[in-house]
């Protein structure tokens, strides 16, 4: 996920996706490296721009923590595979309740956190209090707040009970994961079941992960992994081509790209993205609580040149909050569409022919920067005048995510099936839509994935219609690796990024 501060998750349909019992392997594959053995005592380094806030998921750890350690040092009952699929982890099996509110969880046999200890069932039911926690910053404590009562009959037994159904209860707890109910200081340390423990953090320079000897399912491919962090895109282009790091997570330089395409020394793969780069207006605030207004901003800017200008050929126009890997996708990118004589003509409508101006609060990372500066001159030619205000992070989550303190603002959201984000009034950008919030709730209590499928397309357009948001465009999910490695992720699905399947020629 490319927000270094916030958690902007959305639901899926758990009854959608395949359920099987797996270990930690063959979830992703960014090829296979050709000729040479791969050397089990590797140490895999790999260059990112994300490093974590702290080491605490439910404590805005942000985009670096979850890259880092989901999957990795921590897991959870089930895990969300690099291809969308929902598989069995921590749990060996689960059954649902006939009235669709009570959910039985049958822990593995043998399972030891990274200190020692046996995994019990009050360590789960710690972990998802701790995620509902009043003070939880956890991605998925609206989601799961659904929950009633945890109960733990026996040490390998959880019993769950939601105040409601939830067709997306079981694709949610891919996300939460299960700690050592007797763990201290989870900001700076760790203690997880996963396949790596935590070997040393260095803040603004690198994190190790180490094999760990006591992992109940198949050993990690590789000895260490470290994850290096960068400052922007051009150095780690350089770091990767000076062998300082082997694979790049997530590539944010396309035009550097070609001295990688045409060196056989490395791998371009591009993946399946469902990163969406918005212009989210606060819709509480004037004069974006005319729908008219927001409409006329999204005719004003050609999404298509500013995709073209940040990305050159990659990455896709994107109509609405939904991409083309949710259930419910449909192309909307004709409503709204550059027209910027339609925009002169709506803002005239809702009274603002003459001009107004606003301010734009945005992130200082790359491409926020760039695409400020683009739709601050593609608002100009309409007669709006746009301040832009460069803010980090820290400051992003504090102002706009947290205090609503913002009349517009960029932002990048990261994960699949996050548009049932505009059915909550409450959430930063203020969409407050009586029936699309209707909508969200029949459709997560729907009994058929069918059902939940039609009730969110009507979610989808009448939000595209409204202009709740402009969503400028869909990043592509670009990995560069050395030829020398196989078995990474290639989609990076919500920002995590499994390790243990890659393997490297010694």
């Amino acid at each position: 996920m490319r927000i270094n501060k916030t958690f902007l998750y959305g639901t899926a349909t758990a009854a959608t996706l395949a359920l099987t019992a797996t270990a930690c392997g063959g979830s992703g594959s960014g090829g296979s490296a050709s000729g040479g053995a791969w050397d089990k005592n590797a140490t895999v380094n790999i260059g990112s721009l994300y490093e974590p806030q702290n080491l605490d998921n439910t404590a805005g750890g942000g985009q670096g923590v979850t890259e880092a350690l989901n999957g990795n040092v921590y897991e959870g009952l089930f895990k969300l595979t690099d291809d969308g699929k929902v598989e069995k982890l921590l749990a060996e099996d689960y059954k649902v309740g006939d009235d669709g509110l009570t959910y039985t969880f049958t822990l593995r046999d043998g399972v030891k956190f990274h200190s020692g200890k046996q995994l019990t069932s009050q360590d789960v039911k710690y972990s998802l209090e701790k995620v509902i926690a009043d003070d939880s910053q956890s991605a998925r404590k609206s989601n799961l707040a659904v929950i009633k009562d945890i109960a733990t009959p026996d040490a390998r037994t959880v019993k769950v009970t939601l105040s409601k159904k939830s067709i997306s209860f079981v694709y949610n707890l891919s996300y939460v994961w299960i700690i050592n109910s007797q763990a201290k200081n989870l900001k700076t340390t760790e203690d997880g079941t996963g396949p790596y423990t935590l070997a040393k953090w260095t803040r603004g320079s690198a994190l190790s992960l180490d094999r760990f000897p006591g992992y109940w399912g198949d050993a990690a491919n590789n000895k260490r992994v470290v994850f290096h962090y960068y400052k922007d895109a051009t150095a780690l282009n350089n770091a990767l081509l000076t062998n300082a790091v082997d694979v790049v997570t997530s590539e944010q330089s396309p035009d550097a790209l070609d001295q990688f395409k045409n060196n056989q020394n490395y791998k371009v793969t591009d993946g399946n993205s469902t990163t969406k780069l918005l212009l989210a207006f606060n819709d509480k605030a004037k004069p974006f609580t005319d729908v008219k207004v927001r409409q006329a901003v999204s005719s004003a800017i050609d999404d298509k040149k500013l995709l073209e200008s940040v990305w050159g050929g990659y990455g896709k126009l994107i109509g609405s909050m939904v991409p083309p890997s949710d259930p419910w996708y449909e192309d909307l990118t004709k409503v709204n569409a550059y027209d910027p004589a339609r925009a002169k003509t709506l803002l005239a409508e809702a009274g603002y022919g003459k001009s107004f101006s606003f301010t734009l609060d945005t992130p200082n990372y790359d491409p926020h920067p760039t695409a400020a500066t683009f739709i601050k001159s593609e608002l100009a030619k309409v007669g709006i005048t746009v301040r832009i205000n460069t803010i980090t992070p820290d400051e992003w989550y504090t102002k706009v995510y947290k205090n609503h303190d913002f009349t517009a603002t960029l932002q990048e959201h990261v994960n699949d099936r996050d548009l049932v984000w505009y059915g909550n009034p409450d959430f930063y950008w203020g969409y407050d839509d009586k029936q699309v919030t209707q909508w969200v709730e029949q459709a997560e209590e729907a009994s058929t994935t069918a059902e939940q499928t039609e009730l969110l397309k009507k979610v989808n357009r009448k939000t595209a219609e409204d202009a709740a948001s402009d969503w400028l465009y869909l990043y592509p999910q670009i990995v560069v690796a050395s030829s020398k490695l196989s078995g990474y992720p290639v989609n990076g699905l919500n920002s995590q990024f499994h390790a243990y399947d890659i393997k490297k020629k010694g």
